[in-house]
């Protein structure tokens, strides 16, 4: 017998401020099966918004840039992991940097897994497929009660 992790109904929030790349990483995820919303946001304020306004949709999963203007990925992880209601949210960076200082800053900050975006579009996808997998269709992870905590 087999343990099913639970349908996460919310969206994935992919936290990215270049279209071109957003639009490869919702085809890669459709390529990969994914049959949920993805919502699109440019900036992590605009994400910390979309997090914090009640009503909002309890995201299944958090994909993050860690370069984009204004409040970069790294300040925005840092405030989500801070944060008692949003902490359990997976949140996955995907990133093009490879540097070692800013895998180990991440991780520091709390970030549940480091990805190095890939620039061809097969190796995205191949990206894509395994942390659809694990994320969503393996790990069990807290889910959000009634008071809007994991």
């Amino acid at each position: 017998m087999s343990l099913k992790p639970p349908v996460r109904q919310g969206p994935i929030l992919v936290v990215e401020d270049s279209i071109d790349d957003f639009e490869a990483t919702q085809r890669a995820f459709r390529k990969a099966g994914l049959d949920k919303k993805i919502e699109h946001l440019t900036s992590g304020e605009a994400a910390l918004a979309y997090l914090r306004t009640p009503g909002s949709p309890w995201p299944s999963l958090i994909l993050l840039d860690l370069n984009m203007p204004g409040m970069g990925g790294r300040k925005t992880l840092e405030f989500i992991k801070k944060d008692e209601t949003l902490k359990d949210i997976p949140v996955v960076v995907l990133t093009t940097s490879n540097y070692n200082a800013d895998v180990r800053m991440c991780y520091a900050l709390g970030a549940n897994s480091y990805v190095q975006k890939p620039v061809d579009f097969d190796a995205l996808s191949a990206s894509i497929r395994c942390i659809k997998e694990y994320w969503l269709d393996t790990a069990l992870l807290p889910e959000k009660d009634a008071a809007g905590k994991a």
